[in-house]
């Protein structure tokens, strides 16, 4: 049940940002535990002086190609989170090819019944006593 969001500066191939989507939507089924099909993406290309960064911020030294994943989940352990990390790096790193000092996440959790997938309806809350 993540909703993703995904920011880079603009000018990247659609191949090389279909890697990104497909990198993260693996790794958080892998580490996740997210049902086939449960694919909320988004996608937000910056022009100059509108995707700002601190290039050298806690020692890591970032690059244009920097990608920031800001991921909205409920209920995660601090393990999945961190195989979670880890399996990002190591998937952007093999494909489009993402140093891991350039991938940036952010994640923000949320309780189960904050989703509605559609219907007016809270699909993941626990029914009423």
């Amino acid at each position: 049940m993540p909703l993703i969001r995904i920011s880079l500066k603009r000018g990247k191939s659609r191949e090389h940002i279909q890697a990104i989507l497909d990198g993260v939507y693996d790794a958080t089924r892998a580490t996740f535990n997210v049902p086939e099909n449960d694919r909320f993406m988004l996608v937000h290309q910056h022009d100059e002086g509108e995707f700002v960064y601190g290039s050298g911020f806690l020692g890591i030294e970032r690059t244009d190609d920097l990608v920031i994943i800001q991921i909205t989940a409920a209920g995660r352990t601090l393990v999945q989170k961190k195989a979670l990390y880890q399996d990002i790096a190591r998937r952007l790193a093999d494909k489009p090819g993402l140093r891991p000092q350039d991938i940036f996440i952010s994640l923000i959790g949320v309780q189960r019944e904050d989703w509605s997938f559609g219907n007016g309806e809270a699909q993941l809350a626990e029914p009423a006593a």
